[in-house]
């Protein structure tokens, strides 16, 4: 069988046999044979610079050499692979590496819980965590949020189908809620929440704890300012409302520290982790403030708790991380990157905002030639930007575009209108060019294509007037 064949067959046999639920097979057709670091190659041959990264799973890129050893030391050694939550060494050594990296003074008070194998399974132990400390119910979280797809964790997130929990407004620039960006937006956010907790006739009762992500991911890779932070922390710390930051996808280095927490200096009493501390494999946690430790025994658990491959190359990745300074290294390049998109986004007036943290990068795509929500109703807010409408068909088209030329992205935001860029922290500057030399090119050639079939559809006798979608700042 040819191995286009086999491609094809494998990709119908998926569509024939697997659940409606499945998302990236649908915009990513290909079918994984091999993969080393940043590069994929396909069943069909073909070979992919890799930018989802496991959707940030991957911090080392695909079969580290140092992950693999981990692998394969543990089971060359006879240990056990399953221990429900026995004590064992690889267990052990996980612990030693995990408190060894986390915020300042943290781990000298921390209790760790390990979950199911995911990280919703650590949010909604993390909500009944705090639920049982407290002996209160409520939770706030944050529009835009993504949290997991269980029911605790899908109800706390920004597309959640019916509201359960308290919806607090999370600042950010482009697309601020009140029409004014920056530090003012941020100070206009905190107050509201501080509202929330303080007015008696809010309709929210004080909460078991509060969620919110360093930077907002799947919500469309908005960092959350510093000074916003620290305003949370002392919030919620004067409440005695335990703050539980989501670094499922911000942790081990991604954003340009080992935790998103530490680039504000907020420490808080609970965190959930997964995704990069389990070195590709599967492994979720909850970190927390030891006096909320008031669980009876039994009182959460799982069967797939005491993964021992995913803690050896957990301990393996999280080593690395630390030992070669790769947090340093995501900073450093992330924001030379952030700068080289910015000149993109100067060519084209299709990418809204260019926006991230370390290598947590995300371009919003617009139609700059659609009205901004103001127009027409009232003028923006004194010194506000005029955000234009999200671009959802133009984002997927880049991302089809960027497969075409073999880079893999992912799409995100509130209008699925965001590309967004996870790759490992090992990348190195010339695969880096690499992948912006591609996502330029597809840029520009579905920016192309969308003000082409635009021109095509305009009804006949409308005035005619360029999208600026390619080629110059129009």
């Amino acid at each position: 069988m040819g191995a286009r064949a086999l491609h094809e067959g494998i990709l119908r046999r998926q569509s024939a046999r697997e659940s409606s639920a499945r998302t990236y097979a649908r915009a990513l057709p290909i079918v994984p044979v091999r993969a080393r670091g940043l590069t994929i190659e396909g069943a069909d041959g073909r070979r992919y610079l890799d930018c989802l990264s496991g959707a940030g799973t991957l911090a080392l890129g695909h079969n580290h050499p140092v992950v693999l050893e981990a692998v394969r030391k543990v089971l060359d050694s006879g240990a056990p692979l399953h221990a429900l939550d026995l004590a064992t060494p690889v267990k052990d050594a996980f612990v030693d590496e995990l408190f060894r990296t986390l915020p300042a003074g943290f781990a000298d008070h921390a209790r760790v819980q390990f979950c199911g194998p995911a990280g919703t399974d650590a949010v909604e132990a993390a909500f009944k965590l705090v639920r049982a400390a407290t002996g209160r119910a409520g939770i706030m979280a944050f529009a835009g949020a993504y949290h997991g797809m269980t029911a605790g964790a899908l109800a706390a997130s920004g597309h959640a189908p019916d509201v359960r929990v308290a919806r607090l407004p999370y600042p950010q620039d482009y697309r601020c809620p009140f029409g004014v960006g920056g530090p003012r937006g941020a100070e206009l956010a905190a107050r509201w929440t501080e509202s929330v907790l303080d007015d008696p006739r809010s309709g929210v009762p004080l909460p078991a704890g509060m969620i919110l992500e360093p930077v907002q991911g799947e919500g469309g890779v908005i960092p959350a300012p510093d000074d916003w932070m620290r305003r949370m922390r002392r919030l919620t710390a004067e409440r005695s409302v335990p703050l539980i930051a989501d670094e499922i996808q911000t942790g081990v280095g991604r954003t340009g520290a080992f935790w998103g927490v530490e680039h504000s200096g907020v420490t808080p009493d609970v965190m959930v982790l997964s995704k990069a501390i389990g070195g590709s494999l599967p492994l979720a946690v909850v970190v927390y403030r030891d006096d909320l430790d008031v669980w009876e025994p039994g009182a959460h658990a799982g069967t797939f708790r005491g993964n021992q491959l995913a803690m050896a190359a957990g301990t393996a990745t999280l080593a690395h991380v630390r030992e070669n300074r790769l947090a340093e290294r995501a900073a450093t390049l992330g924001a030379r990157m952030l700068s080289q998109l910015g000149a993109l986004a100067e060519e084209y007036p299709c990418i809204g905002e260019v926006r991230g943290r370390g290598l947590m990068i995300g371009l919003e795509l617009v139609d700059p030639t659609g009205a901004a929500p103001e127009e027409g109703i009232t003028p923006p807010l004194s010194g506000a930007r005029v955000p234009r409408p999200a671009a959802p068909e133009l984002a997927a088209a880049v991302q089809r575009e960027c497969l075409r030329r073999g880079l893999i992205i992912e799409l995100g935001g509130r209008h699925a209108s965001v590309v967004r860029l996870l790759p490992p922290l090992t990348i190195t500057d010339e695969q880096s060019a690499a992948v912006l030399d591609r996502l330029a090119d597809a840029v520009e050639e579905a920016a192309r294509t969308h003000t082409d079939r635009a021109r095509r559809t305009r009804p006949p006798g409308r005035q005619q007037r360029s999208s600026g979608l390619a080629g110059g700042a129009g």
